[in-house]
């Protein structure tokens, strides 16, 4: 018997290659190009499959796969997308959307999926789970599979270990899961596990007792406690001492909590998602890492894409950095040019996203706007250790024989443009340490720290302080 498929898409082209595709593996195939008109095709010809793009005008293929999950919930849909968000992959996962694809996909993908999803299989419904809005930002391929295994995981209640390079924006995965999964009215608590000693991380996990040792003035919860029936965001977990992973297995296998100087245990009911930067299988071969823990920790992995994988999400990237530095600084500018942005892409971004964020804040400080490619290969050339990226002097000089020591005038040590930063955005925030902290995306007292060493602790709000952080 003939296989019946349903294509939907505004864009003629993509409706007529796909179509195409299908017909030429022996499906019959109805087009439709809009949801409206694709609902009305569905009650009529009852396909055997829908293919459906997302955003065509006011009615969505979201909408689409709602209806037809309500009518005939056996009909498999696989959505197509050039526009991917933690939001739309999770709503395609609440109304049981067979796959979701980016768009530029392979057609041998598309077959792919196509036949899986009319194989014979038991379907299982997925509990219905809000979609609040994410801070996450990217609509390359390997973010679309970000946001899908964020949206497979979310709902499970499930330990998740997320992977990727420094920068690359694992705490926003963290935060996506836990806000859409069950727990999302309770407490997200973020503990770096990387900054913090080992002698302090047991009590900042636990807590302590008051007299517990010398500076432990009063009773203080641990994370665990501070985000019982919520979330723990374990970051750095790869920095974490044996002495410590010990007990902190302990805790993933009884789920107590026992403070420091204290002889009672509570139960505590948290979800851990923890993070690292590290591969820890070859730190377990090694035995720098515990096994037992990791296996815990990683029921489900999220690997997160560096951004120099994804390049195509500069420029998204830039303009939301833009929108938000404008509207924290309270200033006023323009999009980026397409000249600085060439720059901004030809570059290795080895400190991925968090990099591209505060190159964008420090070229609005410095030049009251994102229009000066130089400006911007400068910065780059001054701060980044795999090598520069050559700003139009430097080419020119180039071609007029200039030599490399021509090419280096000008630039600064790292220290010294850090200083200079760190001046600029303490002017900007009229001293305020908190304020400064935010912009630069640092907490306090690492911005603490680097004031005392550059000298510039005066620049500072001394009323700013805040007595439960120098605990």
């Amino acid at each position: 018997m003939t296989r019946r498929a349903l294509v939907v898409d505004d864009d003629p082209a993509i409706r007529a290659l796909v179509s195409t595709t299908l017909r030429k593996v022996g499906f019959a195939v109805d087009v439709a190009e809009s949801a409206e008109s694709a609902w009305a095709s569905f009650e009529r010809q009852r396909p055997d499959i829908v293919v459906s793009d997302i955003y065509m005008g006011v009615t969505t293929g979201l909408s689409l796969l709602e209806n037809i999950a309500h009518v005939k919930p056996r009909v498999p849909v696989i959505l197509m997308t050039a526009r991917g968000s933690v939001e739309s992959a999770a709503a395609a996962q609440r109304f049981g959307a067979f796959d979701y694809l980016a768009k530029p996909f392979d057609l041998s993908t598309l077959l792919e999926r196509v036949n899986a999803a009319l194989r014979p299989e038991p379907i299982v419904e997925d509990s219905p789970i809000d979609v609040p809005r994410s801070s996450m930002i990217g609509a390359h391929p390997s973010m679309v599979e970000v946001y899908k295994a964020i949206a497979k995981v979310a709902p499970l209640d499930v330990p998740v270990l997320i992977l990727g390079e420094t920068g690359t924006g694992k705490e926003l995965v963290a935060r996506a899961i836990h806000e859409h999964g069950p727990r999302s009215t309770a407490p997200f608590v973020a503990v770096n596990c990387g900054a913090i000693p080992d002698t302090l991380l047991e009590s900042e996990l636990f807590g302590f007792v008051k007299g517990a040792f010398t500076d432990a003035r009063r009773d203080r919860a641990g994370a665990f406690v501070s985000a019982n029936g919520g979330t723990v965001f374990l970051d750095e977990i790869g920095d974490v001492a044996l002495s410590s992973q010990v007990k902190l297995l302990r805790f993933l296998q009884d789920r107590s909590v026992r403070p420091l100087g204290s002889d009672r245990t509570e139960t505590v009911d948290v979800r851990i998602v923890a993070a690292t930067n590290q591969p820890l299988p070859q730190l377990a071969a090694e035995d720098r890492f515990r096994r037992d823990l990791y296996y815990r920790l990683a029921a489900w992995e999220i690997c997160i894409p560096p951004l120099r994988d994804r390049r195509s999400d500069i420029e998204l990237l830039t303009e939301a950095f833009r929108l938000r530095a404008c509207d924290e600084m309270r200033i006023s500018c323009g999009p980026a040019s397409r000249a600085l942005l060439d720059v901004l892409m030809a570059h290795d971004w080895p400190g991925n996203v968090r990099e591209l964020e505060q190159v964008v804040r420090r070229l609005l400080i410095q030049n009251g706007g994102l229009g000066d490619d130089r400006a911007a290969a400068r910065l780059l050339a001054g701060s980044v250790p795999r090598g520069p990226v050559p700003s139009a002097h430097s080419e020119e000089r180039r071609r007029d024989g200039g030599t490399p020591a021509d090419e280096n005038a000008g630039l600064q040590p790292l220290e010294t443009v850090e200083r200079t930063h760190i001046r600029a955005v303490l002017e900007a925030a009229g001293g305020n340490r908190t304020r400064a902290a935010e912009i630069l995306g640092i907490d306090r007292r690492t911005l603490a720290r680097k004031l005392k060493q550059s000298g510039l602790e005066g620049l500072v709000d001394d009323d700013d302080g805040n007595p439960e952080e120098q605990a």
